[in-house]
């Protein structure tokens, strides 16, 4: 069994990524990143990008290719502002799913929320090589990175 089955499958990613677009919606700062009048399209993108990160169905590679998530994100200057609001919406939307019954537990969750956050250690790690990324994480400190990551894991949905 993946880790995409034990949190609820398709389900589970249909109503994250749904929760977390809603969210998106009403972001005025955060929604400016997005160039598409409707979000479907974004959130059905992200859905099988997680879903296929989680262990479900490869559907993302077989429609788009490799992912290539440097590649496409790089015409976009996201501040941190953004990346914040990104986050925040992303953990809320996993609170609110977990809320409503999907059968994650803490385990799950917070492997979930560090996916969502070890971004930023790799980017200031020199694992990921996005050169607009390495900007904005290249004055933080490891610790400073941490209590990031520790403060989106304590966010509740609003």
């Amino acid at each position: 069994m993946t880790f995409y089955d034990e949190v609820g499958g398709a389900e589970t990613f249909a109503a994250l990524v749904h929760h977390f677009y809603a969210g998106v919606a009403d972001d005025e700062p955060l929604r400016a990143l997005y160039p598409e009048e409707d979000l479907g399209p974004a959130e059905r993108r992200l859905r099988m990008f997680l879903e296929q990160y989680f262990g479900g169905p490869t559907t993302y590679s077989q429609e788009r290719g490799h992912p290539r998530l440097r590649m496409r994100h790089v015409p976009y200057a996201v501040t941190l502002d953004q990346r914040d609001r990104w986050l925040r919406h992303m953990v809320g939307a996993l609170e609110t799913v977990i809320v409503e019954g999907a059968p994650i537990d803490e385990a799950h969750a917070d492997a979930m929320k560090d996916y969502f956050v070890r971004a930023l250690f790799e980017y200031k790690n020199n694992i990921r090589s996005n050169e607009v990324m390495k900007l904005r994480v290249a004055n933080l400190t490891n610790e400073e990175i941490a209590a990031l990551a520790a403060y989106f894991s304590e966010l509740k949905p609003q």
